[in-house]
């Protein structure tokens, strides 16, 4: 493994919280079924999360009303949004690079449970 991948050790923790969910759950569950689970095996496996976490959002220095809200922060600096949809698509993306540009955390992970045979995670750095 390349020394240039940042919260390696942190990211693989969640990847296999994840596929420990897929394993067991397997596809076909709504977004909301996986959210729990990866609540209850993340708290199981020790990671550290914050669930459903409001993120806010400013324009010139001015807080806005309109808030973002992350499924995951782990460890304080990983974002983790759930999907389950047949493919992770472009606004999928553009979602994750907008928490990633209000937070200034520097790596989010995109995880698509509908995805066969495995759950897909697509890891975003900033």
């Amino acid at each position: 493994m390349s020394e240039d991948i940042i919260l390696k050790y942190e990211s693989f923790a969640i990847q296999g919280a994840v596929f420990e969910v897929y394993r067991e759950m397997g596809s076909g569950f709504l977004e909301a079924v996986y959210h729990e689970c990866l609540e209850k095996e993340f708290t199981r496996q020790n990671i550290p999360f914050i669930s459903q976490t409001p993120i806010v959002i400013a324009y010139k220095g001015e807080t806005l009303l309109q808030k973002y809200v992350s499924d995951f922060i782990c460890y304080g600096e990983i974002i983790v949004e759930l999907k389950a949809v047949k493919e992770i698509a472009p606004e999928h993306k553009a979602q994750m690079l907008n928490y990633l540009k209000v937070t200034s955390n520097r790596l989010g992970l995109i995880v698509n449970f509908a995805a066969h045979p495995k759950a897909r995670i697509v890891r975003m750095v900033m």
